[in-house]
């Protein structure tokens, strides 16, 4: 029985070690940039995952092989899988019923992954009735059975908000969300983890520029710029790029070519550069060329033809995934703001209301 004990211990250290790992990763670099990334993750996984993994039936075994499953999932952009490993996350939980007392914090980190997984796979209906659970499960006390559960409550539950918002194309209603995250981050802020600083940052400036104010999104755009961290170098490289299309909304012509160059070498430097990201800075360089509506509107049609080849490439999802850029480009070329862009895509599924 005792080197059965000890077999099991290791086993779950293991899985444990392995999930902590690739979440610094994440946290570091985020997704897989190419496949040299995806050919080092899937080498890192393979000999650190333990033999017989999913023969494994104990609690802490599945739950922490859900979780390994899920970052490698995530970190190379594999969403179909991701959300497979995230339903089986949360259903143990609803096999285990009592476990949501005893592990609430690994219950809600469940949530926020399925939540997330229908996010990037835009499954709407399913996104909603998660959204719902999570939501009785924070007006429950539950919630509030420490301070660690409570700030957990707080992050993941906002994040998905947001997200809730971004996926219905209702950003300026989401703007009234932005007063209580700032004050609960400023409550929170020796208790939270700095990259979830940045991500709120940047889903807020997304919420700003979404609604039509692309000048306070610069605002928040820059508290990520100026803020000399090590973290999430996707997120860094993104913030960049916003804010320089937030600088072209504005008009500020005189302001393109130096941040283009800047914003160039910075993400060149990440080695986060991608094809989709070329091609808006290559737009963004000719932009001043374009001396009537008819050739502006004629550049945005093709280059939205042009990035729109490249949604289905798995190293090239990542630039839709942070910033909605074909949204983007079918606003300027509608002259409709981007919520009503993406409101429209939300209702011709069908489900919107």
């Amino acid at each position: 029985e005792v080197v059965e004990l000890h077999q099991n211990l290791n086993f779950v250290g293991a899985l444990s070690n392995l999930s902590l790992q690739l979440y610094s990763w994440f946290i570091h670099v985020g997704h897989a940039r190419n496949e040299k990334d995806v050919l080092a993750i899937h080498a890192f996984f393979a000999a650190k995952l333990p033999p017989d993994a999913h023969k494994n039936t104990s609690f802490y075994g599945r739950l922490y092989l859900y979780q390994a499953q899920c970052w490698y999932a995530f970190i190379v952009q594999d969403f179909l899988l991701y959300y497979r490993y995230a339903q089986k996350w949360t259903d143990l939980f609803e096999n285990e019923l009592p476990m949501r007392r005893v592990e609430t914090s690994y219950f809600i980190k469940g949530i926020h992954n399925l939540l997330l997984a229908h996010f990037m796979t835009r499954n709407y209906q399913k996104y909603d009735q998660v959204l719902r659970v999570f939501e009785d499960f924070a007006a429950d006390s539950d919630a509030q059975a420490s301070s660690n559960v409570e700030i957990q409550t707080f992050v993941y539950l906002h994040l998905a908000r947001i997200n809730g918002h971004f996926m219905r194309g209702t950003f300026s209603e989401g703007l009234g969300l932005v007063a209580d995250i700032n004050l609960k981050l400023n409550e929170y802020q020796l208790k939270i983890d700095r990259h979830r600083v940045l991500g709120f940052y940047y889903k807020i400036a997304c919420l700003y520029f979404g609604s039509g104010d692309p000048s306070t999104a610069i605002d928040y755009l820059n508290r990520i710029i100026n803020w000399r961290v090590d973290l999430r170098s996707d997120l860094q490289c993104y913030a960049r790029l916003l804010h320089l299309i937030a600088h072209y909304d504005l008009g500020n012509s005189g302001l393109i070519e130096h941040l283009i160059k800047s914003v160039f070498r910075f993400i060149a430097k990440m080695e986060n550069l991608s094809v989709v990201e070329e091609e808006i800075f290559r737009f963004l360089r000719k932009s001043s060329q374009f001396n009537s509506q008819k050739r502006i509107r004629a550049a945005f049609c093709t280059l939205r033809d042009k990035l729109k080849t490249f949604e289905a490439n798995r190293f090239e999802s990542r630039s839709f995934i942070y910033l909605d850029i074909i949204a983007w480009l079918d606003s300027k070329i509608e002259n409709i703001p981007i919520q009503a862009v993406i409101r429209r895509r939300y209702l011709k599924q069908g489900v919107g209301h």
